[in-house]
């Protein structure tokens, strides 16, 4: 057993090797302009196979949790998750699913596998200021109470917690709201009643990021503030938090142990955003292992609140062009047209824990895609469960069905 000062120390050792490692191997990338044959093959050949039915058997029993998967058997098996099972949870900790209304698919994956979730976070809401005191809540129109009814149906303990964005707000808007103890108890009084008035089981919301560093002691008693309104009213608030160590350094995020030892008795659980790890001017994984624990560690080091902290992990990927440093989010619809196309070689990195395949456009040049895999999201639950936290996933429309066989 490590200390906290150890585990700190381990969090910021790992940063560091992470960090020239990752920019050794994406500088080498950029600076090959060739495919090897076997990625650069045409997909002229034979369509490759989608299998439509269930399966008896699950993701680990078909031995489809490999590190090295071949395109033919991610397009034949994607699909096929495993019927008999997909009410068993084999996570024990809390599961965040998020859902956006423009990814349809993930409201009907919520109903398939509620039985593997413990809160659901529907994209739909928006609170802007409208005035002293005058709140206006919007996006309920996306609000889908049949959907809410199956959804409850499917499994008796789950928690639908839309997200609320504080939309439109001016800096101004803030320092109002912070500055007047009756502005705060306004915005928590209307927050309990859409609650009420919707069948809502609380909110997760989402709002550090948008001052930055700025502000943050009234932030904090403004959350606080909130949180004690909802739990008055048997309700939950999920706070939407980004990573405790800046990506691509071993500098400290935006939100660090302070402010999580501040909230952490106050907020019911923290949805940690440990993706988007790489961006299109510095491209490579979106969520290296050793970063993502690193980000627990750093923000936890005592162990003493991890089951409220939610893993984050993508069941997104990311296409990157050599060309003009531009990259653009993958959903799992296009990488398995992507796959069949180009049928590449798919690559482990056993560091980062993480596969990517590499192909050519006939203009557009050279591409290199990270994308979850049955392994990577085995790896990152495993890790979750050694480090005592939940997980969060972004987003459930956008993954492959056979990936909630591991929850």
């Amino acid at each position: 057993m490590f200390s906290g000062q150890e585990n700190l120390d381990m969090g910021k050792t790992t940063m560091r090797l992470l960090c020239t490692s990752l920019s050794f191997t994406m500088i080498c990338w950029l600076a090959e302009g060739t495919l090897s044959k076997t990625d650069a093959k045409k997909g002229a050949t034979k369509n490759l196979e989608e299998k439509m039915l269930h399966s008896d058997k699950n993701v680990q029993d078909r031995g489809l949790v490999v590190v090295d998967p071949k395109a033919k058997d991610i397009i034949l098996e994607h699909r096929s998750y495993c019927s008999k099972k997909m009410k068993e949870r084999h996570f024990s900790g809390d599961v965040l699913g998020y859902i956006t209304p423009w990814n349809s698919h993930g409201y009907d994956i919520a109903k398939i596998f509620g039985n593997k979730f413990t809160l659901i976070s529907p994209v739909w809401l928006q609170v802007r200021r409208k005035g002293k005191e005058r709140f206006q809540f919007t996006g309920l129109h996306d609000a889908d109470k049949g959907w809410m009814k199956d959804v409850r149906k499917t499994s008796k303990n789950i928690k639908i917690v839309p997200r609320i964005l504080f939309d439109g707000w001016t800096y101004q808007d803030f320092e109002s709201v912070f500055g007047s103890e009756d502005e705060i108890e306004e915005l928590s009084n209307n927050m309990v009643l859409l609650a009420k008035n919707e069948n809502f089981d609380g909110f997760v919301i989402e709002v550090w990021s948008q001052l930055g560093n700025q502000k943050q002691t009234e932030l904090i008693h403004l959350l606080i503030h909130l949180s004690e309104a909802l739990h008055e009213a048997q309700l939950k608030l999920v706070l939407v938090i980004p990573p405790a160590v800046a990506a691509g350094t071993n500098q400290p995020g935006m939100f660090t142990k302070k402010e999580f030892d501040q909230l952490a008795s106050a907020i019911d659980s923290f949805s940690l955003m440990t993706y988007d790890y790489s961006t299109p001017q510095r491209p490579g994984p979106n969520s290296p292992i050793p970063w993502v624990r690193a980000c627990v560690q750093v923000l936890d080091p005592d162990s003493k609140w991890r089951n409220k902290i939610l893993l984050g992990l993508n069941f997104y990927g990311m296409d990157y062009s050599a060309l003009g440093a531009s990259g653009e989010p993958m959903l799992g619809s296009r990488y398995i047209e992507t796959l069949k196309e180009h049928k590449p070689k798919i690559v482990w990195d056993e560091q980062i824990a993480e596969h990517y395949f590499e192909y050519k456009k006939n203009k557009g040049g050279k591409h290199a895609v990270f994308y979850p895999t049955l392994k990577s999201i085995q790896l990152r639950l495993d890790l979750a469960k050694e480090l005592g936290t939940g997980i969060s996933i972004w987003e459930l429309g956008q993954g492959l069905d056979y990936f909630y066989d591991l929850l």
